[in-house]
């Protein structure tokens, strides 16, 4: 199969990671154009030196290109806001859209837990970083065990998060939050994001607890372990920070959650660092690459649908 042409819209910080992730990755997907607004804007200036397409004009100036009509997908990586725009015109024209902003108007995806889902869908929504990073050990819990809570709080640099994050900071909690039910299997989610201002910068941390019934403490190891190692196929960086930690609670000890009540069982403690294949920023944005490599593997798995559909 020819490689499918692939176009980006958004120049900042993640449009520019995946950009360079294509170039240098995929087997699969062409770069054919990025798009911004900024006419200054680095992403953009790469671009034209790697004699990729570049426009300032926004999506319409992606639709005057020569090369508009053979591109087959498309990234969104700008705002929860523009990317309700974007969806109706690149769905409207037949082409796929991969959402790497918190928008979800397409279903949840997380490649290791419900990658094969979804696509035959014109649209699928990668969560976020914090949620590509924490919601697959959520799915390793839940899996094996009844997890009626769990809580993710991810820390990322402040330099990695750039306006579109930072304008999305809301829609993060909530989606990250969200997903952690849909697709890690929850009862209930809640997700906290950090920007560490710390220098020189950190590399992006994330703290997964879940309580769970139903396993004890070794199945619940072993499949996030497991789980840890399938992340590892596509963001090689992502890996445990420490063990896995637990704390049991029984009818002497129950721990109280709002909104819950009274719990007993197990609370698991998983500390994880996703450290970035520095394909634009270095490699404490380990948040780009989570996110872009998620974006990459749902892409080429759609387009290996699409093109040779007994091969998916």
């Amino acid at each position: 199969m020819d490689k499918i042409k692939a176009a980006i819209i958004g120049s900042g910080n993640i449009g520019t990671d995946l950009m360079i992730k294509i170039m240098r990755t995929s087997d699969v997907l062409e770069m054919a154009a990025l798009v911004g607004i900024d006419p200054e804007s680095d992403g953009l200036a790469r671009a034209r030196k790697l004699g990729v397409a570049a426009t300032h004009d926004g999506i319409e100036g992606l639709q005057a290109l020569d090369v508009w009509p053979d591109i087959e997908v498309v990234f969104d990586a700008t705002s929860a806001g523009a990317h309700r725009r974007h969806h109706d015109i690149v769905t409207g024209a037949g082409k796929a859209m991969i959402d790497l902003t918190p928008a979800a108007i397409g279903p949840y995806v997380i490649p290791v837990v419900n990658g094969e889902d979804h696509l035959d869908r014109d649209n699928v929504n990668m969560v976020t970083c914090g949620g590509q990073a924490t919601i697959p050990i959520v799915a390793a819990v839940s899996r094996v065990a009844e997890v009626p809570y769990a809580e993710i709080v991810a820390s990322v640099s402040s330099r990695s998060a750039g306006p579109g994050t930072r304008a999305n900071i809301d829609e993060f909690t909530e989606t990250t939050a969200k997903g952690v039910e849909v697709v890690g299997g929850a009862a209930k989610g809640k997700a906290i994001i950090i920007l560490n201002p710390a220098e020189p910068p950190m590399i992006m941390r994330d703290t997964v607890m879940t309580l769970s019934q139903g396993a004890d403490e070794a199945e619940i190891e072993a499949s996030v372990e497991q789980m840890v190692a399938d992340v590892q196929k596509y963001v090689p960086g992502y890996r445990l920070k420490q063990k896995v930690q637990f704390e049991r609670f029984g009818s002497n000890n129950p721990v109280r959650i709002p909104g819950l009540g009274e719990f007993e069982g197990i609370k698991t403690s998983v500390f994880l660092e996703v450290e970035g294949a520095a394909h634009y920023l270095p490699a404490y944005a380990g948040n780009l690459d989570i996110m872009t490599s998620a974006g990459l593997a749902t892409a080429e798995k759609i387009v290996a649908k699409r093109h040779m559909p007994e091969a998916a």
